[in-house]
């Protein structure tokens, strides 16, 4: 490009006209241009292979208006269709299956879900691992579908709102200290057992204790002494026959000889007392002690 120069002159006047050493050329030649050329086309190309990869990955991850690929965002929050894997933590308010389906939280490792106060503070933490599910809070509570308290457990009580415990483990329930109870029954033909292997196994109850065996016998045994005792009322054997069968039995010697052995006799009104035994029988319809 070349710059011309154009002089104006009124009539009368003469002027020189400039030389050749005034005038520039102006403009990109040689390989300058080439170059410009080429970086043009060069930008050209980016363009066009950076609009193509655009479109490829909208096409690949499903980008839509309502979302990107099987993740749809609804008023109500977001809707994640088929299996996800997080990297990171995830932070949300609620998280609900589909109605048709279950929810499925897996990991090669632990499954830990924590619940934060206003401060950041970890205020229940519930951890899933390979061998073990633990669970720090205050307290832990399992509730029916019309909000009954079924399970309930703190640092002070464990309590159960169920109407019935079963335990069908083959050994039974083991309890190291005391059970308050209304009601301990087997199950239907089954044996009850109630066992104290090393130590003594006490029953109280301010009302009495009422043991029943609707279709078979009751047995007690120990090692030393079974004892019954009422501190306020009487002792009631309600039977046709009550058996005694391993009492010693006294052999025939002279009168007044009583060997040490002691007979068991039933007042009119059903109480018991001991009687020296004799060759006879000692006991007396009218003694003291029934009166």
């Amino acid at each position: 490009m070349v710059r011309e120069q154009y002089t104006t002159t009124t009539p009368g006047t003469s002027l020189q006209r400039p030389k050749n050493e005034y005038i520039y050329k102006i403009g990109i030649y040689g390989w300058r241009k080439r170059c410009l050329y080429l970086f043009v086309l060069l930008l050209l190309i980016i363009l066009v292979v950076n609009f193509s990869l655009t479109i490829w990955i909208l096409k690949v991850m499903w980008f839509s208006p309502t979302g990107m690929g099987h993740l749809r965002v609804t008023k109500e929050g977001l809707r994640l269709e088929g299996e996800s894997e997080f990297l990171f933590p995830l932070y949300a308010k609620e998280i609900h299956s589909r109605v048709d389906s279950s929810l499925l939280l897996q990991s090669t490792h632990n499954v830990t879900v924590n619940a934060r106060n206003s401060n950041g503070e970890v205020t229940g933490r519930l951890n899933v691992g390979p061998k073990m599910v633990e669970f720090h809070s205050q307290q832990f509570q399992i509730n029916s579908k019309d909000g009954k308290p079924l399970f309930t457990v703190d640092e002070n009580e464990v309590v159960i709102g169920t109407d019935k415990l079963r335990v069908t483990g083959p050994e039974g329930a083991l309890f190291e200290h005391s059970v308050e109870t209304p009601l301990v029954k087997a199950e239907a033909f089954k044996q009850l057992r109630l066992e104290s292997p090393t130590r003594s196994l006490s029953m109280d109850a301010p009302r009495g204790i009422n043991i029943k065996a609707q279709a078979g016998n009751i047995e007690a045994l120990s090692q030393m002494d079974i004892k019954l005792h009422s501190s306020d009322g009487v002792l009631l054997l309600d039977a046709e026959t009550v058996r005694l069968p391993k009492l010693p039995e006294g052999a025939r010697g002279g009168s007044g000889i009583s060997q040490g052995l002691y007979e068991i006799c039933v007042c009119p009104d059903g109480k018991l007392y001991l009687s020296v035994a004799g060759v006879g029988s000692t006991c007396q319809e009218y003694s003291r002690v029934c009166q």
